[in-house]
């Protein structure tokens, strides 16, 4: 069976620094994993080998069978695969349809040479995305869609984290990486974000998807599976009430007892 994703010894050194440490990992199709582990772990940088930011060391990335080792980002995000991140990266002063819009660019197909001599093919590629855009919108909030030309930075909080989800969907992808995406919101935030990702793996059928998150409320719900890494390496792997009472992952969080004991 060809896994939708499958590292093996997958490593990234940063001078003597081993940022992920040899880290095996599969994905299946329409599987949600769930990425835990303290701060500095290497989660993020594990993402930033996935989508071509950093090159590994060591190890292979391979993706529906094919190897993604050395492909730029633009190539492996039309090989299907996004993002969002910690911190969000929307364009602030562009309104939150132009920033759904920006994710289907891999996908479209016009060039400058359409854009002066075939207008009207042009048109009616904007007239799809901006009616993609909107069914991507309305699906998580039929307020966000109805305020489509708003500035994306007049968002609160929530609302910008819908929108980069939505920015990521919007290049189809078989693949979807979620950084932290309940990073400052509140727990009602936080409910309605656990069902936005419960949508999004109805509506997109045979979608994988890899959620780093801090909240461990999220990953009981809505990972089917849970990776814990800690200082670059995988230290445990199972079910959220496997890992949950798994002793070294208890430690990695909450450190040695007799080490406590001598603070």
């Amino acid at each position: 069976m060809v896994h939708l994703l499958e590292t093996e010894k997958l490593t990234i050194r940063f001078g003597g620094l081993a940022a992920v440490n040899e880290v095996d990992l599969t994905v299946d199709h329409g599987e949600t994993v769930g990425l835990i582990g303290p701060n500095g772990s290497g989660k993020t940088t594990f993402f930033n080998l996935l989508t071509g930011i950093y090159r590994p060391t060591e190890g292979s990335i391979r993706y529906a069978g094919e190897n993604l080792v050395a492909l730029p980002t633009f190539k492996i995000a039309k090989q299907g695969i996004a993002r969002t991140f910690q911190n969000n990266r929307l364009f602030l002063n562009l309104s939150v349809l132009d920033n759904v819009l920006i994710g289907m660019h891999p996908h479209q197909d016009s060039n400058w040479f359409d854009a002066i001599f075939r207008r009207r093919y042009v048109e009616k590629e904007i007239e799809k995305g901006v009616e993609k855009g909107l069914e991507l919108l309305s699906q998580f909030s039929e307020e966000l869609a109805s305020h489509c030309y708003q500035r994306a930075g007049d968002l609160p909080q929530a609302d910008r984290r819908k929108v980069e989800i939505c920015r990521a969907l919007a290049s189809n992808p078989k693949l979807l990486l979620l950084d932290e995406p309940s990073a400052g919101m509140s727990p009602a935030e936080t409910e309605e974000l656990m069902e936005d990702i419960r949508r999004v793996r109805q509506k997109v059928r045979g979608i994988g998807i890899i959620i780093i998150e801090h909240d461990m409320a999220v990953i009981r719900e809505v990972a089917d599976r849970v990776v814990v890494l800690n200082y670059g390496r995988k230290i445990a792997e199972g079910t959220f009430q496997e890992i949950s009472s798994n002793e070294l992952v208890l430690e990695a969080y909450l450190g040695r007892e007799e080490k406590n004991a001598q603070a």
